[in-house]
Formats: C-alpha cells, sequence, structure tokens
C-alpha cells in the first residue's frame, strides 16, 4: 500500500488518496491512532522511551517479567466549529448555521498477554448552538466500543477474532466506515474472525450496526430489525499492492426509499484494487447491490477511482490527484425495480465535511493538488464537478436523503464546489484542520427552491 506522511490525521490522508502511516515514528515510539484500539503501547517496557509525560497511563504493566501484559488508558477531544450557509442548498426549512460539535472519548485498553485483549471505549458527543440536531451530531455519554479480541500467531499463519461493540473502516470509507468526519462515529455489535497466512487475509463478520438515541446517557442499542454481515478476502500482489473483494448482506427494515418502502434486503458484492508503483498512486473500487424491498427488486452499482502522482524530489512534493465516483439511481419509477443506490456507512468526509451531496444517483469528477511546505502540514485545493446519473431520480444529500423538488425534473448537471483545506499537525497530541468550500448549483436546484452554499469548519484535536 501507498501510505500518507507520518503524523497527519486520517482526514488528511484521505483527502490525499492513500491511507494514514501505519508504523512508529522514528523514535520507536507508538503513534496515536485514529482507531485507539489499534495502539500497541508495549515497546514502553523499554524505560528510554518513556520520554512523554502521559507515559505513566500509557503503560501499567501487569504481570512482571511480560512487557505484553499492561493495562494503557488514554483520551480524544475533538472540538470543531463549522459554520454553514443554507445546509442541503436552502430547500425545506434548512437555513444558515453557526455551531459547535465536540467529542470526548476516554478509553481503557487491557492486555492480559500476547494473545487477549480488553478495551472499553466511552463517548460523549454534544452539538452547542446547532439548528438541527440529529442522530450523528449528538449523543450523551455512551458505551462506544466494548470487546474482547484474541490474536495466536502460528506457523500456518496468524488468527484474530474479536467479540463485542466495535468498529469496521474498510479502505478509504466510501461504503464501510468508522464515521469519523461527523460528530458521532458508528459502532457495531458483533463477532469478527481474521486469518492471515502469507499474502491472504480472510475477514468474516455477524453484526447489528449500533442505532443512537440523542436523549438519554447509556442507551445506544442494536437489534434484529438492523444487520450487516461480510465474508472479505485480500491478496497482496505485485509487491504490497492490495487486491480485495467481499460479500456483505445488509438489512434494515422499515426504510423509505422516493420509490419503494419496506425492509431493505441488500447482497453486496465489492472489488478494490489499490497501491503504488513509484511516483503513482490509486484506489480503485466497485460495488453491486442486488436484493428487495417492498415487493420491488433492487438492481444499484456504485463505483470509485481516485488516483494520484506525487513529485517526490520538487519542493513541497505536489501531488496531482484525480477522483472519479458514480453511483445509480432509479431510471423508472414506479416499475418493480428500484435503481437507487445505497451507499451504507460512508464517511462525512469521503468528498468533503460539508457534505452537501451524498453517494447516490451520481457522476462526481473532482481534480485535486495537495502541497506540503512544511514539515507536518498539507494543503490541498480541489474542483469538483457533478452531475446526476439519472434525471428521474433526485439529487440526494448525505447520507442518502433527497432533496425535494429535484425527481424527474430538470437536467443532469447538479453543480460543481471548490474545496481548500489545511491539516498541521503540531506535535504528538495535537492536531488542527481548516476547511473552507463552496458550492455553486445547478438550475435543477435552483428550480427546487435552493441556493448557492458555503462550509467553513475550524478543528482542533487532542490526544493523549
Amino acid at each position: 500500500m501507498a501510505w500518507c506522511v507520518a503524523g497527519l490525521s486520517a482526514a488528511a490522508c484521505l483527502f490525499a488518496g492513500v491511507p494514514p502511516a501505519r508504523a512508529n515514528d522514528d523514535t520507536g515510539r507508538p503513534e496515536i491512532r485514529t482507531n485507539r484500539w489499534q495502539e500497541d503501547w508495549s515497546a514502553l517496557a523499554n524505560p528510554a522511551l518513556r520520554t512523554d509525560p502521559f507515559d505513566p497511563i500509557k503503560y501499567i504493566p501487569l504481570m512482571p517479567g511480560d512487557p505484553a501484559s499492561y493495562v494503557s488508558f488514554g483520551a480524544t477531544l475533538r472540538e470543531r466549529f463549522e459554520s454553514v450557509s443554507t445546509a442541503a442548498f436552502g430547500t425545506g426549512a434548512n437555513k444558515s448555521d453557526n455551531y459547535l460539535i465536540q467529542r470526548l472519548q476516554f478509553h481503557a485498553d487491557a492486555h492480559f498477554n500476547e494473545h487477549w485483549q480488553l478495551f472499553l471505549q466511552f463517548e460523549d458527543d454534544r452539538a452547542f448552538g446547532k439548528n438541527v440536531v440529529t442522530l450523528v451530531d449528538q449523543d450523551p455519554l455512551d458505551m462506544r466500543l466494548a470487546f474482547l479480541a484474541y490474536v495466536n500467531e502460528t506457523e500456518a499463519g496468524t488468527f484474530k477474532a474479536r467479540v463485542g461493540r466495535q468498529d469496521f473502516d474498510f479502505d478509504l470509507q466510501r461504503f464501510v466506515s468508522s464515521r469519523d468526519g461527523p460528530n458521532v462515529r458508528q459502532s457495531f455489535d458483533a463477532a469478527w474472525g481474521d486469518f492471515e497466512t502469507g499474502p491472504w487475509r480472510f475477514i468474516g463478520f455477524i453484526s447489528q450496526p449500533v442505532q443512537y438515541d440523542l436523549q438519554h446517557p447509556f442507551d445506544d442499542g442494536s437489534n434484529s430489525h438492523f444487520r450487516f454481515h461480510t465474508l472479505r478476502v485480500e491478496r497482496q500482489v505485485l509487491g504490497t499492492n492490495e487486491l480485495s473483494a467481499y460479500y456483505a448482506f445488509y438489512q434494515k427494515d422499515n426504510v423509505r426509499y422516493l420509490d419503494a418502502a419496506g425492509d431493505d434486503k441488500r447482497n453486496v458484492f465489492d472489488v478494490r484494487f489499490a497501491g503504488k508503483l513509484g511516483n503513482v498512486d490509486w484506489d480503485i473500487e466497485a460495488m453491486g447491490q442486488t436484493g428487495f424491498i417492498g415487493g420491488k427488486e433492487i438492481r444499484a452499482w456504485g463505483a470509485g477511482a481516485r488516483m494520484g502522482y506525487t513529485f517526490a524530489g520538487v519542493p513541497w512534493q505536489p501531488r496531482l490527484g484525480l477522483q472519479a465516483d458514480g453511483a445509480s439511481g432509479d431510471h423508472h419509477p414506479g416499475d418493480t425495480t428500484l435503481g437507487t443506490f445505497n451507499p451504507l456507512f460512508p464517511n462525512g468526509y469521503y468528498f468533503s465535511l460539508a457534505g452537501f451531496t451524498g453517494y447516490t444517483n451520481l457522476i462526481h469528477l473532482k481534480p485535486s493538488v495537495t502541497v506540503r511546505p512544511v514539515a507536518n502540514l498539507a494543503l490541498m485545493a480541489a474542483i469538483g464537478l457533478q452531475w446526476r446519473e439519472t434525471t428521474a431520480d433526485a439529487v440526494y444529500v448525505q447520507p442518502n436523503v433527497a432533496v425535494l423538488g429535484t425527481a424527474g425534473k430538470g437536467t443532469a448537471w447538479s453543480g460543481a464546489y471548490a474545496q481548500l483545506r489545511l491539516d498541521y499537525r503540531f506535535d504528538a497530541h495535537l492536531t488542527g484542520a481548516l476547511e473552507a468550500v463552496h458550492y455553486k448549483i445547478g438550475d435543477t436546484i435552483r428550480q427546487a427552491g435552493g441556493h448557492d452554499s458555503n462550509y467553513l469548519g475550524l478543528e482542533l484535536k487532542y490526544a493523549l
């Protein structure tokens, strides 16, 4: 795989088109990860590496003589100010909004030996001053993660298992993510199994996605009315480049689309090829969906590609990128087939943090340039062009909400946006980001009562 420069946030690496670094830094110390349960602080068994003021709580030995047996505590606080003019392009009751969203997480990570891990993470999400507070904006104190994990390395390969509340994030998180962009992250009550041998990796899990209640602490839960099960295989090819495919079953009861309503039961087929060759990196993914909803047959598809070229020997290391995405809409309302693509569990920052459009009934083309003027700083500028895949279906905003008055009307052109993003790492604990987006709508959205829209987001995240 092609890894992003160490120290930048997961969002910065995603915007640059490559995933975040997974290696320790040059000092040999572990790095703080977006998914805190993936951190391994056993290196701090070496007293010479205990150089941070928080090290006394990052590594507390449990069994003398066993460096893999320890308890680690940590926390993450993310504050983001957002200013949005005309969310959902100002259609319906949406209007300008300025607010602060806050995410506070704290966790305990117990490693009993080299095989067993118990991870507990609590999360408190708040939205201050927001006009309309939704289930992805606010969730009072609740148990976000609580799982028992087992790892066993043998000559045949490495077996991993997890049982309990956990999170998943596949690849660039187009369709399966832990939803780090919005305020409330996505969790799953699940049983997970993983076997890795040589260039192969096999994954299987059964899960019930957690559903959130924004009113009271410790009221989140899952049930059989919402299920997501997956079988996945990965293989390293042409070096460390990755080819993967998976089948998933998605079920959500009592779902309503513009042209169908009922229990959504989908078979999901996905294939992806990603990697790096010289200065070129790429990530290509395609998904097909079949199944049934409310007596209608589902036939939908989605696809995305990100490619880039980095001028590694040039000051600021500019990367020229090109992103192309597409997702089907419903071509023939009133017939026996639903063609509207379901983006499953997308991450809110795959297109931009503004969230003006979703991954449904979409054609999207986005050239970009990313530069790194100084260490730990990334600047990205991009222009996005968007069309509908079919004018018979609506324009959609995130995650897959139809803009009223657009289905079956107007032209395919949805609009264009300009995006500017800055990511900076102050030190090992503090990162910051600034993002601005201006979206100029097409006539179809304007005739539905929409307006050009602006977004400004300023974020600080502190982790220990």
